[in-house]
């Protein structure tokens, strides 16, 4: 290790820029992708050439709704992981890193896998486009259409696959060589009975979600013959993310479970999809004459797609209503006590008006929201369903009347007068709010955003609990690369050495371990130790955590030494003493972060 003194210091703070934000993936809402594709109720709509045929997945003799894992699923997400998506693992069920741990120790025991794990993931890393989930869609899209391992391979012709799916379509024989290479369906062998038993802890309450609607649309499952709603669980995806898509007239949704729950109030957005949108589509006919409605609201956020047509708008109108109808409010139930004497019952008459009035407040500013939003019809819907939950007719029967007996006009007055918000949720089909970082993911937002104090603060938290797992050895570890780039900025290089090296020792995430390396290698030069900076370097190549902007800066390091202007090794050591301040932002001499 380098010696204790350290030539030109503050050129050290320039280091941390390309590493401040690497440990921390996206700060994006949840993310819902949906393909471009119909209903088979859709067909006059939309056209038989344009419906996807149903994934691999899909058992046509199989049960209408079902829950389920599946290996090709399994075997994308987890090269994902391997190739640096970290979203949501601080929360994932422990799933999650035990199969990135299998991964990890298959990568160090061979080369071949290691080389076939970097073509994959600079495939992955070249397809990037919005940086957001979005970009994981794509690919769970695609592993809906792979047959199982080995073959690993489409089930149908490019031309009858989602749009999404064939943009990377190229990944197939990489992920399949890479499946090989660390024997994944082996990994999945041992896994599957933990999704087994995730499956079996989800059955119910799915049950649950699935008779309760039914039973509010007074709609028995078997009206739904013929089309499927499958939910996948895939504990390797970021909690975080609800995949729903629709293919033809299957609806698959993929969820990564934790602690026996996924956001079923996602899953169940995209059941009503399942349940209703054949019963609107139908009738596009009759719905068509809302084309008024559409020039109201074509200054609304909402998705074009609602803006441009009036059955996808009456589609998400009528179910948003429904969900306002049925939706818990967060107010506490009130019932009137047994037993009660006469004298006092219109006392506590009067509370459950008051409950029942804070409940229909609750519903109607939900109501109002979409309205604001751009679902100019919800409040039509939410009035007619009113009546509808008096009625013994099944919403199979109403929704004919509910369609027909529309007052257009009305629709188009009520919606020219709406001031429509500036912008629109964070998706369209989920209400979900935006990811509060908590932990070490708000320490490296701090840092990254230049409170060194606040960051520090909260890694030195981590520090004093006791680490009574491998998610706490793991957030060690974390902590200690934080608070050496912490030291790097503070002026204190032996404590950054020293934090590299723990960090280095302890943790199990390759980018961690390949970024200490480079550090130690820059700050190796910056002392004019030029042969031990290169091993510093060739240690960061070795450990091949498969990311493009870590073997650049490491192939970086060992072609020339890491310098700033204003520092040079051939001079006078005098020259060279700590400064013990950071140069300002943007000071010439200061390299860019990479």
């Amino acid at each position: 290790m380098p010696s204790k003194s350290f030539p030109s210091f503050a050129a050290l703070v320039v280091l941390t820029g390309s590493i401040l934000c690497l440990a921390r993936g996206p700060l994006t809402p949840v993310a819902f992708a949906q393909t471009s594709s119909s209903s088979s109720s859709q067909g006059e709509a939309a056209g038989p050439n344009t419906q996807e045929k149903a994934p691999s997945l899909v058992d046509p003799a199989g049960p209408t709704i079902s829950l389920v894992s599946d290996e090709p699923v399994f075997f994308m997400a987890s090269a994902l992981n391997a190739c640096g998506y970290d979203e949501g693992l601080a929360d994932s069920t422990p799933i999650r890193q035990r199969v990135r741990e299998e991964i990890n120790q298959a990568l160090a025991k061979s080369e071949d896998a290691r080389n076939k794990r970097d073509k994959l993931c600079l495939f992955i890393a070249q397809h990037r486009m919005t940086g957001t989930e979005r970009d994981i869609s794509q690919y769970i899209s695609l592993a809906l259409y792979l047959s199982q391992p080995p073959e690993l391979e489409t089930t149908v012709q490019l031309p009858e696959m989602p749009p999404d799916s064939t943009q990377v379509v190229e990944i197939v024989p990489l992920l399949r060589d890479f499946a090989a290479a660390i024997d994944l369906h082996g990994i999945w062998l041992t896994t599957h009975r933990l999704y087994d038993e995730e499956i079996d802890r989800l059955h119910d309450p799915l049950s649950k979600m699935i008779v309760s609607t039914n039973l509010y649309l007074k709609m028995p499952a078997s009206t739904y013959d013929g089309r499927r709603f499958i939910v996948v669980i895939e504990p390797m995806l970021s909690p975080k993310l609800v995949n729903a898509r629709v293919y033809g007239a299957d609806y698959v949704v993929v969820v990564s479970p934790v602690h026996g729950q996924i956001p079923m109030n996602q899953v169940r957005h995209t059941y009503l999809h399942y349940v209703i949108e054949p019963l609107l589509y139908t009738r596009s006919n009759a719905i068509d004459r809302t084309q008024p409605v559409l020039k109201e609201i074509h200054d609304a956020p909402i998705d074009f797609r609602y803006r441009s047509s009036t059955v996808a708008l009456t589609v998400e109108c009528l179910i948003k209503a429904i969900e306002a109808r049925t939706m818990d409010t967060g107010v506490p139930v009130y019932k009137i006590p047994a037993g009660v004497d006469r004298s006092e019952l219109p006392r506590y008459e009067h509370q459950l008006e008051l409950y029942q009035q804070k409940v229909d407040d609750v519903r109607w500013a939900t109501v109002q929201h979409d309205m604001r939003q751009g679902f100019v019809l919800t409040q039509y819907f939410y009035e007619q369903l009113l009546q509808f939950e008096k009625d013994s007719a099944s919403l199979k029967d109403t929704i004919g009347e509910m369609v027909y007996s529309m007052d257009v006009d009305q629709q188009v007055h009520r919606a020219r007068n709406i001031d429509f918000d500036k912008e629109a949720d964070s998706d369209v089909l989920q209400r979900s709010a935006p990811r509060t970082l908590t932990g070490l993911d708000l320490a490296e937002s701090r840092l990254e955003a230049g409170d060194v104090a606040s960051a520090s603060k909260l890694a030195s938290q981590v520090l004093e609990e006791k680490p009574d797992s491998l998610q706490a050895i793991a957030d060690i570890a974390h902590a200690n690369f934080i608070l050496a780039r912490v030291a790097i900025l503070t002026g204190h290089p032996e404590e950054a050495i020293d934090r590299f090296q723990k960090t280095i020792q302890t943790s199990k995430v390759p980018r961690q371990q390949a970024w200490s390396h480079i550090y130690l290698g820059r700050m190796l030069d910056l002392d004019c130790k030029r042969d031990e900076a290169v091993a510093e370097y060739k240690q960061a190549l070795a450990v091949r955590d498969g990311q493009q902007d870590t073997r650049l800066a490491a192939e970086r390091g060992v072609k020339a030494p890491y310098a700033v202007k204003g520092h040079s090794c051939e001079q006078d050591a005098d020259d060279d003493a700590p400064s013990g301040s950071a140069p300002a932002s943007g000071q010439q001499g200061t390299p860019k972060p990479q």
